[in-house]
């Protein structure tokens, strides 16, 4: 329901009209961004995500190798820190990929899954390693995520 000028609404103090105090000149000082600017300070921080990410990851596996190393034997301690390795190798590819996107891809690349694939064979093929401790320090990647997550909100 709209009201008249000359009838003004009785319970509220309500107006359409535009504030005094906005003048264009105040309008024109709001700042505008270009696509350029914008596309590089979200670059930016997708860097720092990304160094966060990896730096996690590196925190968590020799978290999980010194427990590893202190409660199981050397054997699976070195699984452990292979796999945690090729899990940041993993994530520093899988990034890349997902850095191109718009830019000079238009799909992620399937290149990084090499590294599991890789990491099975290695522990089939070495005696030293072990596949289980392996796959658990590739997979600890997806908790330094978590951790990530939780300390953004």
């Amino acid at each position: 329901m709209i009201q008249s000028e000359e009838d003004p609404p009785k319970e509220d103090n309500f107006s359409l009209e535009r504030p005094k105090d906005l003048s264009p000149a105040n309008e024109s000082s709001l700042e505008t961004y270009s696509p350029e600017e914008v596309n590089i300070a979200s670059s930016d921080e997708y860097l720092h995500l990304q160094r966060r990410l990896i730096l996690t990851t590196l925190i968590l596996a020799a978290l999980a190798a010194i427990i590893s190393a202190i409660v199981f034997d050397i054997p699976t301690t070195t699984s452990l820190l292979v796999g945690s390795l090729s899990g940041v190798l993993y994530l520093r590819l899988l990034a890349r990929s997902i850095g191109k996107l718009g830019n000079l891809s238009t799909k992620v690349s399937k290149f990084q899954l090499l590294v599991p694939v890789l990491l099975v064979l290695a522990t089939s093929r070495l005696p030293q390693l072990e596949l289980i401790p392996a796959l658990l320090g590739f997979l600890l990647y997806k908790p330094a995520m978590i951790i990530q997550v939780i300390l953004e909100s």
